[in-house]
Order: structure tokens, then sequence, then C-alpha cells
């Protein structure tokens, strides 16, 4: 399978208008005027075998027993990493607003982890689950995401691999310029912010 460049894949965003423009709430609480809503880009097989492959092509000689990714956005993206490299896929999910394993997975102590998300704007969902790997006294093997808002900014301690990187500027809701324009926000994203 040919690897794409960066502008081919960003040419697959905006060919399912998943790259999208105007004042949007992330995930992360900060406000934004670019958003990438991975999820209408993975709802076509061929785009998320694609673009996953890039993942899964980094890490295909890491010696990894698990792949997980927390919900929602990333279970797509780790649920493909895991069909290509061929490794058990789980999840964790935010229950009293903190990521936690359910619905009977677990980790054991020594297993070899690898993370999958979607969008990378602070990092947040993911050092949340590198804390439950750790917890579990197993070792988070790399994190492996789609975009990565942050260019680079954000480590995670571990190899990383992202398949787009750009510096998309995000600001603190009380220094929003978009906010002082007074334009209203949206939040496209899956987890309820307060």
């Amino acid at each position: 399978m040919k690897n794409l460049t960066e502008e081919e894949i960003l040419n697959i965003f905006k060919k399912t208008e998943a790259l999208l423009n105007g004042h949007f709430l992330l995930t992360s609480g900060r406000h934004s005027n670019v958003y990438f809503q991975c999820a209408k880009v993975l709802q076509y097989p061929e785009y998320n075998n694609i673009i996953c492959a890039a993942i899964a092509e980094h890490y295909k000689n890491f010696e990894i027993d698990t792949v997980i990714a927390p919900a929602i956005g990333g279970i797509v993206v780790g649920q493909e990493v895991a069909r290509q490299l061929n490794k058990r896929f789980i999840f964790a999910e935010r229950e009293d607003k903190k990521l936690n394993l359910r619905r009977g997975f677990s980790i054991e102590k020594g297993e070899r982890i690898l993370v999958c998300e979607d969008v990378v704007t602070t990092g947040g969902s993911v050092f949340e689950v590198i804390d439950i790997i750790k917890q579990s006294e197993a070792v988070p093997v790399g994190v492996g995401f789609i975009v990565d808002r942050s260019k680079g900014k954000v480590q995670f301690g571990v190899p990383q691999k992202s398949v787009v990187s750009l510096d998309a500027i995000s600001y603190e809701p009380g220094n929003c310029i978009l906010c002082k324009e007074n334009i209203p926000f949206i939040k496209p994203g899956s987890r309820k912010i307060l």
C-alpha cells in the first residue's frame, strides 16, 4: 500500500468535509478556528485503511501485545491499527470524567501496549491512557495518532507517530480572539465539557 503524503491526507480531509473552519470548542476546553472531525474521514473504510496504515507501518517491528484507545474518537483508529498489526484491541471510557477500563477489559503486568488516538491538541486523553497502562504495571511502547495539532510540542515520553502534523492555533477560552469578535462557537466533539 502506498503511503500518502501529508498534503494528500489533508486533501482527503477536505474532500470528506472533515477539515472544518469556524469557531470551535475543542475536547481539551480550548478554542480554535480549525477542527478535524476524523469521524467524517474514518466513515470510509478505504480512507481508514490508508490513514491507519501509516501508524501500523511505523510500529510493525515493535513488540506489541495490545492496542488501546480512549473512547470515543480513538476507537476506530485503534481498532484499525490493531487489525493491521493483528493485535488485541481494547479501549478506555470516561466514567465520572475519568478514563477507565470497563466492559471486562484488563491489562496484565508487563503487557506491551500501543496507544492510538484520532487528534492530539494537548494530549490529555492519551496521558490518561498512559497512566492506566502504568498503573497496571504494563509498558506503553508508543503512541500513534492521525492529527497532531501541536506540531510536535506535545511529547508523551515514548515513541510517537502522527500522520498529519501542523500547528493549529488554539486559545484558552479567556484569551480567544474569536470570542472577542462575538463569533459563536460550536462543540463538534464527543466529550461533554462543562
